[in-house]
C-alpha cells in the first residue's frame, strides 16, 4: 500500500495541463469493441482505472498499440468470448467498475455478453438496474443469481424500442447506446444522461457510422446500423482534475494557469467556484487563478445560508462535491454541501474535523461548513484515503495545512489522477511518494 508524505503550507506557481478526462476514457475505450476495424484514441488518461481496462480488453483479445505521447489504437478484430468465463478474467474486471461498459458492445456485435458484478468507491449504493433494463428493453434475456455475483445476458438480435431512464445515470445511458447502435431500427431514450463524457460517445460513434440524433440533450433517437468502421478519437480535458486544481490554487494561496481546459465543456464548474469567493479568469481556453489569501463564500439574495448541491448534467458533478467541501473550510463564511447521488461521499470529513476544520455532519447526504477564513490553519495529520475523489480532497487539505501530513492508501488517488505528485511538485508542493 503507497502513501504520500505532505509537508504542507508551500504556495504553487506556474502552469499545469490536465490529463484526458478519465470518464470518458473508460467509455469511448469500451465502445472500440463494436468494430472490427482499428480505432485510434488521444489523450488517454495514464491512470490505473483506465490502464487496467485497457489490459481487460488486451485479454479478451482486443490488439492495443501504444502510440506517440497518450495515444493508442485497438483492433477489436478478434475477441474470445470464451475468455468471459475464465476466473482471469472474473478477478480482471471485478476490481473496476468501468468494466461494466463492455456489456452493451459485445451485446450489440456478438449477441452475448458475461461479467461480474464490478468494484469501484466505496461511496455507497451504485445501482446497475438502469443498465440491464435497458438491455432488456431491446430484447436482451438478463440473467442473475444472488448466490454467484455474476451477470449473463443475452439476445438472438437487438430490436430498437423506447425507453425512459429511471435515472439520468451516465455509464447506462453510455451502455445502452452502444448496443443499440447496431439494434434493428430506432431506439429512443428519455432521461438520457448527456453530460460532455456521453456527448463524446456519441460524436466517435457518429464517426465510426452510428446515426445518432439528439446528442447534448436527454431525448436520444438512435437508428441502428448494421456494422460500424474505426475512427480516431480525442478524449476531452478531464473536468474533475480541473476543478480540483481551482480548489488547489485557492487553498495554498497559489497563482495558477489551468492550461487548454475547454472551457466550453466545463459547465457551472467555474461559475460554483466563484460562488466560494475564488477569482479565476478564462484567457482563452486556460483558466488563470491569481494567488489569492482571502476568498468569501456568496450567500443568496435573501441572506440565506449558500447551498452547494450535485446534480445531474447541467448540473453540478457530484465527483466535485469533495473538492468544494474543503475548499471551503478555509473560506469566510458557511456553506451547506447536498451531496444527493451518493450517501457515503462525506464520510471522510471526520479526517478534516481532525485537522482542525469546522463541519458538521447533519446526514450521510449534508455537511455544514463554517469557514475559517485562513485564520487558523489546518494541522498536519495521519489519514486513509477511502475513494478517488476523497483522496484529493484530503490531499489538497494537507498540501494546505501546516506541519507534516502522512496519507495511506493512495492507490485509490492514483487510480484518477496520473502522476499527481510529481506534477504538483513540479509547481513547488512538497509530496514524497513511499
Amino acid at each position: 500500500m503507497g502513501t504520500f508524505v505532505v509537508n504542507g503550507g508551500r504556495s504553487l506557481k506556474g502552469e499545469i495541463t490536465p490529463q484526458g478526462a478519465k470518464n470518458e476514457a473508460l467509455q469511448v475505450i469500451c465502445a472500440v469493441l463494436l468494430t472490427p476495424e482499428k480505432v485510434t484514441i488521444q489523450n488517454i488518461p495514464d491512470i490505473a482505472d483506465v490502464n487496467k481496462l485497457i489490459e481487460l480488453i488486451g485479454s479478451m483479445g482486443v490488439k492495443v498499440t501504444r502510440e506517440s505521447g497518450s495515444a493508442a489504437s485497438f483492433e477489436a478484430r478478434t475477441i474470445n468470448l470464451d475468455y468471459l468465463q475464465t476466473p482471469e478474467y472474473r478477478a480482471q474486471s471485478i476490481s473496476l467498475r468501468g468494466s461494466v461498459m463492455i456489456v452493451g458492445p459485445l451485446l450489440a456485435r456478438f449477441g452475448k455478453a458475461y461479467i461480474p458484478k464490478p468494484g469501484g468507491d466505496k461511496i455507497g449504493r451504485r445501482r446497475l438496474d438502469t443498465h440491464f433494463i435497458g438491455f432488456q428493453k431491446l430484447g436482451a434475456k438478463f440473467e442473475f443469481d444472488s448466490s454467484d455475483p455474476f451477470f449473463k445476458v443475452e439476445a438472438g438480435s437487438l430490436k430498437g424500442a423506447y425507453m425512459h431512464l429511471e435515472e439520468a445515470s451516465v455509464t447506462g445511458t453510455a451502455n445502452i447506446i452502444m448496443a443499440a447502435v447496431m439494434a434493428e431500427g430506432r431506439t429512443t431514450i428519455y432521461n438520457a444522461a448527456c453530460e460532455p463524457y456521453v456527448q463524446q460517445l456519441c460524436s466517435m460513434l457518429v464517426s465510426m457510422g452510428a446515426k445518432i440524433d439528439g446528442i447534448g440533450s436527454n431525448l436520444l433517437f438512435i437508428d441502428g446500423v448494421s456494422e460500424l468502421k474505426g475512427c480516431s478519437h480525442t478524449i476531452l480535458p478531464d473536468m474533475i482534475e480541473i476543478g480540483s486544481f481551482i480548489g488547489m490554487a485557492a487553498m495554498t494561496e497559489s497563482e495558477l494557469t489551468i492550461r487548454n481546459v475547454s472551457y466550453e465543456n466545463l459547465g457551472i464548474i467555474p461559475g460554483s467556484f466563484r460562488r466560494l469567493g475564488i477569482s479565476l479568469e478564462r484567457r482563452g481556453d486556460d483558466i488563470f487563478i491569481p494567488k489569492q489569501n482571502h476568498y468569501e463564500i456568496e450567500t443568496f439574495i435573501d441572506g440565506s445560508i449558500m447551498v452547494i448541491a450535485d446534480a445531474i448534467w447541467p448540473g453540478l458533478t457530484p465527483d466535485l462535491l469533495s473538492v468544494f467541501l474543503v475548499t471551503a473550510t478555509q473560506a469566510k463564511g458557511s456553506v451547506l454541501i447536498h451531496q444527493k447521488m451518493f450517501e457515503s461521499r462525506l464520510f471522510f470529513v471526520d479526517k478534516l474535523i481532525d485537522m482542525g476544520a469546522q463541519i458538521i455532519l447533519c446526514d450521510p447526504h449534508r455537511a455544514v461548513v463554517i469557514g475559517m477564513d485562513k485564520m487558523i490553519k489546518l494541522r498536519g495529520t495521519t489519514m486513509s484515503s477511502p475513494d478517488i475523489r476523497a483522496g484529493i480532497a484530503l490531499l489538497i487539505a494537507a498540501m494546505s495545512a501546516e506541519g507534516k501530513s502522512v496519507i495511506h492508501n493512495i492507490e485509490q488517488i492514483d487510480r484518477g489522477y496520473q502522476n499527481i505528485d510529481k506534477r504538483l511538485n513540479a509547481l513547488g508542493a512538497d509530496i514524497k511518494r513511499i
